[in-house]
């Protein structure tokens, strides 16, 4: 569990967090979502230590990351997963010495263990025998598989995502999304992830922090979202015509209203509305 109480950031006169409040719960996928200059990604940086926040409290399982010394955040770092937009992978080595990098720097392994738990990881992100393979010749759905890869590698109990279906294809999105549910599940970890794709939001956001111009606007699930009558989160959210379309049959469906395919299009022929 990672818990912030009133973090407040600012760069010169631009306040870019006002009194932030939430808790990112263990074992769920913890979304942060706004849109751009809405703050999530400053938020991200002060929960990981990159920036230091002006004002408020962090705690990582009950202790204060904040009043943390440079030792102690060493050894938490050493805790926390990280994946980056763009997987950030090292274009002069393998994909098993990009995965392996994080062991040189903080286990005791010698080779053996190490080259063991590097297939292991590679096992669970479906890229047995990519060992050789250099990042050019990963497709882009590939390439953020070895970045997972990476990032779980130490066993880590916080896992951070920044923008991981950025340049994707909707297919490689949603499996690149039932990864990192699965693997938050299996190893009970706190995953917080930073994302436009509305896709990540009603797939696996389970625990959902919506920001608007530095302030927590709205929180809630997947499920709830749909019947949010947050107005700025709607706009949001749902944007175009086809996604409230979406919402309103959705909402439809939940309360009954529709009962199949043909029922849903003839409500939509009608141009029947959701009462409230």
């Amino acid at each position: 569990m990672i818990e912030f109480i009133n973090i407040g950031k600012q760069f010169g006169e631009n306040k870019v967090l006002s009194e932030v409040s939430h808790v990112m719960q263990t074992g769920k996928c913890n979304l942060i979502i706004g849109t751009s200059g809405s703050g999530k990604t400053v938020l991200q940086k002060c929960l990981v230590g990159l920036f230091e926040p002006d004002r408020g409290e962090i705690f990582y399982d009950g202790i204060s990351f904040t009043e943390m010394n440079n030792q102690s955040r060493k050894g938490l770092r050493q805790q926390i997963g990280m994946l980056f937009q763009g997987s950030a992978l090292f274009d002069s080595l393998t994909v098993e010495q990009n995965i392996m990098f994080p062991l040189e720097m903080f286990s005791k392994m010698n080779y053996g263990e190490k080259k063991i738990r590097v297939n292991e990881v590679l096992a669970r992100v479906n890229l047995e025998d990519a060992n050789n393979k250099f990042p050019s010749e990963l497709s882009g759905g590939m390439k953020k598989r070895v970045g997972i890869a990476r990032a779980i590698v130490l066993n880590p109990k916080y896992l951070f995502c920044d923008e991981p279906n950025s340049g994707l294809d909707p297919q490689t999105s949603l499996v690149i999304d039932k990864l990192i549910f699965d693997i938050t599940k299996e190893f009970n970890m706190t995953t917080v992830i930073n994302t436009h794709d509305m896709n990540s939001v009603m797939e696996i956001g389970e625990n959902i922090l919506y920001m608007y111009q530095g302030k927590k606007e709205w929180t809630g699930n997947n499920e709830e979202i749909i019947f949010s009558k947050n107005e700025r989160l709607n706009e949001f959210i749902f944007a175009s015509k086809f996604l409230q379309d979406a919402k309103d049959m959705r909402m439809l469906e939940a309360k009954g209203i529709i009962s199949d395919d043909r029922n849903m299009e003839e409500i939509l022929k009608n141009g029947d509305k959701l009462s409230n």
